[in-house]
């Protein structure tokens, strides 16, 4: 661990884990072996992360996050409450990667832009999958494993593929809802949960 950083005593933080000291950790926070914390990022109460993840310049996570083994989050991500982040997930940041410019000198911090990218409370970004930069993540939203994300998903769906393409609607609970029409709405019905989701009216549409 570098420095002090501003973590409460009541956070973990393994031996081996590099965190630094403008990094925030909120109460209650585990971080584990070889996880690499960056400068300005800020980490919500309950929050784990993972072995091996890295956690870009001012990134920032909601409580009660789950960001598990050799996941990357790279500058300009932003994690709602209770995000779910799977294993080897990553999430890029620049539209026009290249290590160099046109006269092949090396880019510095300021020859190219961050594209913000936003996971809203609830969500889930299953394993393997790579989420593009720019991209918004509904609440309660799932996606499934080795998913290639390139567009907005909207809150509640069900997406995977590559290229990610909604295949159905899910409950908080993460189960699949049954889609219900009437009255001029659309509503997802969870036979687990015993309740309904009110659904956008795009709900009978397959693709993202």
């Amino acid at each position: 661990m570098t420095g002090s950083s501003q973590a409460s005593n009541a956070a973990f933080v393994h031996p081996s884990a590099l965190v630094s000291s403008e990094a925030t950790l909120g109460d209650g926070c585990r971080v584990w072996g070889w996880a690499h914390i960056r400068e300005g990022a800020v980490i919500g109460p309950g929050s784990t992360i993972g072995a091996g993840v890295y956690v870009g310049a001012g990134v920032r996570l909601g409580r009660n996050c789950k960001i598990q083994n050799g996941a990357l989050l790279y500058e300009g991500v932003e994690l709602g409450e209770g995000v779910f982040v799977g294993p080897q997930v990553c999430f890029t940041n620049d539209f026009l990667p290249r290590a160099v410019n046109p006269d092949l000198s090396l880019k510095a911090a300021d020859d190219w832009q961050v594209s913000p990218t936003r996971v809203h409370s609830g969500a889930s970004v299953g394993a393997q999958s790579v989420v593009i930069g720019g991209v918004t993540i509904g609440r309660w939203a799932l996606i499934g494993a080795a998913s290639i994300v390139t567009h907005d998903v909207p809150e509640h769906a069900l997406a995977y593929g590559q290229p990610a393409r909604l295949h159905g609607w899910v409950c908080r609970c993460a189960r699949k809802l049954e889609v219900r029409r009437g009255d001029g709405r659309v509503e997802g019905w969870c036979g687990v949960c015993e309740r309904g989701v009110e659904l956008p009216p795009q709900a009978g549409d397959h693709f993202l």
